[in-house]
């Protein structure tokens, strides 16, 4: 499956696959991601993390190639490092350095001479809301503030795309409100690019303007959040009167229709539906309580292409575990 960017790419990859013996954590992905937030979604083994990794150069494709601004994921990996920060899931600081040694560090490893990488740490840090506990040694520090000094070191050298895995991962919720808030800043105002891979769909939906759905190493679904939330041809009904004699006249018209609580749902393949509706409506001599087309969330997509993509493996015979 292919997917055609909306706007300027800065993710390819064609044919990607990766292999560990007879297990695909990659199948053959074929896809360009947009230059904008985007988030990376998919169950346990879905291969986002797998994709993270390929695309850092971190572990060589099976097959087909993946490139970052063009340059090739397995070839330039150096080159890519250096415009791409990365915030990794796992707890992998030193707990006997200071959040100011060790982010300065990181910017001195990106290219940052001494005096620049201190100064560039500490502006970096105080954005992530580290501040004085930036001298403090990390090991003191809780969950959520573990959660920022990663951020931290993966924009301190001002990359042009940030992959985040699980930046929410074991934070309350006002730090986990914070972190999001955070993310929103890196990509609206230093014009960032962001990869967030997550399985927390409401931090995807606040934050992402474009998403990413893996399962099984394949890509199931993609496109931009509103268009998908939006993407249902269905028309929401209630009136004032009987209802089953509605549906039934509505039903007499070729509309297909269901209930859902106290709506109707009618099936639209066009707008000539709503005049069937209003029309119905006045013949019958009922008033229009509400008719507006449905509207989905992305949890609503996310489930659906989760139920499709088992459906289609379980067709190929392909264990879902």
């Amino acid at each position: 499956m292919t997917v055609a960017a909306t706007t300027q790419s800065v993710v390819t990859a064609s044919a990607l696959q990766k292999r560990y013996g007879s297990i695909v954590a990659l199948d053959s992905l074929d896809i360009e991601i947009p230059r904008t937030s985007v988030g990376l979604l998919g169950p346990n083994g879905a291969g986002k993390s797998t994709l993270i990794k390929l695309l850092l150069g971190l572990i060589r494709p099976s097959g087909g190639s993946a490139s970052i601004f063009g340059l090739d994921a397995t070839r330039d990996a150096l080159r890519v490092r250096e415009r791409v920060g990365y915030m990794p899931e796992s707890d992998c600081l030193p707990g006997d350095v200071t959040a100011a040694d060790f982010v300065g560090h990181m910017a001195q490893m990106s290219g940052l001479p001494p005096r620049e990488a201190r100064l560039r740490a500490a502006e970096t840090l105080y954005l992530c809301g580290v501040d004085e506990e930036r001298y403090r040694l990390m090991r003191e520090f809780s969950t959520g503030m573990k959660q920022r000094v990663k951020l931290a070191q993966a924009i301190v050298h001002d990359p042009e795309l940030v992959l985040l895995d699980e930046p929410t991962n074991g934070m309350d919720p006002q730090g986990r409100e914070d972190m999001l808030h955070l993310i929103q800043r890196i990509h609206h105002t230093a014009g960032i690019a962001v990869l967030l891979s997550s399985h927390l769909l409401p931090d995807v939906e606040r934050v992402c303007e474009y998403v990413v759905m893996l399962d099984h190493g394949r890509l199931v679904q993609h496109g931009a959040v509103a268009s998908l939330v939006q993407g249902s041809s269905d028309i929401d009904v209630q009136i004032d009167g009987d209802a089953e004699v509605f549906s039934s006249r509505l039903a007499a018209a070729g509309m297909n229709i269901h209930r859902n609580g106290p709506d109707l749902v009618v099936q639209a393949s066009d707008d000539v539906a709503f005049d069937i509706i209003r029309d119905t409506a006045v013949d019958l001599g009922v008033a229009l309580r509400k008719l507006q087309p449905s509207s989905r969330s992305l949890e609503d997509v996310y489930v659906q292409q989760l139920r499709l993509s088992e459906s289609q493996s379980r067709e190929n015979g392909v264990d879902a575990g």
